[in-house]
């Protein structure tokens, strides 16, 4: 959630993301038709948000709230301003499927169609965010150990922050896939296996073309995630800048690394 609670998370928070986005598909070209249908999905999501915020959904009714009132916004957004094949998936997989049942199995850490799991997240992830504390209630807490301490779900991203003070080095934080919880996490520690051994943690970046980036990999459990550093980049939100990390997340898969979760746009 941007590391924001309910309270303070106001429509600047989307206007961050969404200036954010604008800024990377300037920066890097490769992105901007991703960036283009993140930004189309903000126009779903910030409405679904604040209505949520309002209505105050019950959780155990989640699904059927995302998938009724969400989903449907989610795939026009899609088919008008996705990449073809994208929009034509989501086009004929929401013929005769039952979407609450979608977002059903994200919220119980259920794997599923990456088709699938996309519309759930998209359509379920501004209400999570809505939900603030309950909406751990709404999901599997058993999903992850060491996961999420809100809703037990995976971290998507770990993200560096300034402590600002001098000599004074600020908090690794996680930010969870599901509900966009942030919390604390040691540094030179593995986010999937807690291996902290650091011969078994190798670095992948590109300081020349991503110098706020990077991808923290595991040699015990052969996974990895993205790293944004925010005393490189003020100006970074991580859930956004996490998506222009594509050629990152090619390298590390090509030496056989799997990123603990995949993104949004399913990239992983």
């Amino acid at each position: 959630m941007d590391g924001l609670s309910v309270e303070s998370m106001t429509t600047e928070t989307w206007a961050r993301r969404r200036r954010r986005a604008r800024q990377l598909a300037e920066r890097h070209t490769f992105a901007g038709e991703l960036l283009r249908l993140y930004e189309a999905l903000l126009d779903v999501q910030e409405p679904a948000f604040l209505k949520a915020r309002d209505e105050r959904p019950e959780p155990g009714r989640l699904a059927a709230y995302a998938a009724g009132r969400i989903m449907g916004e989610v795939a026009e957004a899609t088919i008008t301003a996705g990449p073809p094949p994208l929009a034509a998936a989501v086009r004929d997989r929401l013929r005769d499927a039952e979407p609450a049942e979608f977002v059903s199995r994200w919220l119980a850490g259920e794997r599923q169609d990456a088709v699938d799991e996309y519309l759930a997240r998209a359509a379920a992830g501004p209400v999570l965010e809505a939900l603030g504390p309950a909406a751990g209630d709404a999901c599997s807490r058993g999903l992850a150990e060491g996961g999420c301490p809100r809703c037990g779900g995976l971290p998507q991203l770990s993200y560096l922050t300034d402590a600002g003070e001098t000599l004074v080095s600020g908090p690794r934080m996680l930010l969870c896939c599901r509900c966009g919880e942030s919390w604390i996490h040691q540094r030179m520690t593995c986010a999937g296996c807690g291996e902290h051994a650091t011969s078994k943690l190798p670095i992948f970046a590109d300081a020349e073309r991503f110098p706020h980036l990077r991808a923290d990999a595991c040699e015990q459990c052969r996974r990895y995630l993205i790293t944004i550093d925010l005393r490189k980049e003020p100006e970074a939100v991580p859930v956004v800048d996490e998506l222009v990390a594509l050629p990152l997340d090619l390298y590390v898969k090509e030496r056989g690394f799997t990123k603990i979760v995949p993104n949004l746009m399913a990239i992983g």
